[in-house]
């Protein structure tokens, strides 16, 4: 089983992780770094982990506040989402007043999803879940889910920011629950973790999904 190691960061309260195969391995992913990056680099040392690539769900100035610096001192490339790399790359242009400042950063890599990724020992597969953010992008490694801000426990992503869309954050949910078992962690960008299963069986955001899906023929029906 996968080790992760939850680190909540900033005035948002954002979920940062640093991913590694194993709790002995030596080489981690770090997804979603949004402040304090010295805190995330001292808990890297700490581990005795090298950050072997940075991942980015989406481009959220919570969510990426931290990438520049993290990139700066561990030269770890970072993989960003293809539609929103010109965000990281011109970040305080989207952040809110108040916030930052923060350092933008030219990724090293865009993902779009479909991609399998191989980094520190890992085997990521890249989702395409937009809703939240066009280009927003979960991260599948081993049983877990690292989804950004598309599902929280008992909550879901916020659509009323620019590019952000309900029947596609929908739509992007239900993929994850057809394509993922019910036991599948989940571990958003917000709030604690939980499972598919959970968040189907009770995140009152996901009556529709469930009504659809109660909707659906069974196989006996549709059998000629």
């Amino acid at each position: 089983m996968i080790d992760v190691r939850s680190f909540t960061v900033g005035p948002i309260q954002e979920n940062s992780y640093i991913v590694r195969a194993s709790c002995d391995a030596t080489r981690a992913v770090i997804v979603d770094p949004g402040e304090e990056a010295q805190r995330l680099l001292d808990a890297a040392r700490a581990l005795g982990v090298e950050i072997e690539a940075i991942l980015v769900t989406h481009c959220h100035f919570d969510h990426i506040g931290a990438v520049a610096p993290v990139a700066k001192e561990t030269g770890a490339p970072v993989y960003c989402p293809e539609m929103e790399a010109p965000i990281l790359a011109d970040i305080m242009k989207w952040t809110m007043p108040g916030f930052g400042p923060f350092q933008s950063w030219q990724a090293e890599h865009t993902v779009k999803g479909g991609e399998r990724l191989e980094l520190a020992g890992l085997d990521i597969q890249v989702v395409f879940t937009p809703g939240h953010s066009p280009g927003h992008v979960t991260y599948a490694i081993g049983d877990a889910l690292l989804c950004g801000d598309v599902l929280f426990q008992g909550s879901v992503g916020r659509v009323d920011l620019p590019g952000g869309d309900w029947p596609t954050l929908e739509r992007s949910i239900g993929d994850l629950m057809k394509s993922f078992p019910r036991e599948t962690i989940v571990y958003p960008g917000h709030m604690g973790v939980t499972t598919l299963g959970r968040e189907w069986d009770s995140n009152p955001f996901l009556s529709e999904l469930r009504a659809s899906a109660d909707r659906q023929p069974t196989p006996e029906r549709t059998a000629s």
